[in-house]
């Protein structure tokens, strides 16, 4: 990858509806030549798809949640088994088996607090994967990107 290339990311990642027209406006191609990068970096795997990102508030998803689990017993299989759990929940955002005192760590989006209650209590308190779950409830968003730091302004130690 050169520098066109991440400049091309960087136009992609702010907004990844752009016609080939347009992100050849902003890189400084021709929108052919921008057609052709862009499906190098497809195929490379760099570019892995393209989203819409709605509204949880505009669709009534009112609560976001933090939420630990702390496995009942550590093996492969116990780990497969809530990993499947987690898969088929859609209000579970995100999963990452993580280090420290649990085993995994949630986002979730909700549309209210018994939903909530329902799913660590009956869901995942009830599964015998898990042993047990901390959640902490988010009172105000203050940043969200998918965007990953490709153009870091840190300074480098």
């Amino acid at each position: 990858m050169d520098a066109i290339d991440m400049k091309l990311l960087s136009a992609l990642q702010e907004d990844g509806s752009l016609t080939n027209a347009e992100l050849a406006d902003r890189v400084g191609l021709s929108a052919s030549q921008c057609s052709r990068r862009r499906a190098a970096l497809e195929k490379a795997g760099i570019i892995q798809g393209v989203r819409v990102l709605l509204s949880p508030e505009g669709l009534g998803l009112e609560v976001t949640v933090l939420v630990q689990v702390r496995l009942a017993t550590h093996s492969a299989h116990n780990a497969r088994r809530f990993e499947e759990l987690v898969g088929d929940i859609d209000e579970v955002q995100e999963c990452y088996l993580v280090t420290g005192d649990y085993d995994y760590s949630l986002k979730m989006v909700l549309k209210d607090l018994k939903t909530l209650a329902t799913i660590l209590n009956k869901v995942f308190l009830a599964h015998d994967s898990v042993s047990q779950v901390h959640s902490t409830i988010v009172l105000e968003r203050t940043k969200e990107t998918s965007k990953l730091p490709i153009n870091s302004r840190l300074p480098l130690m």
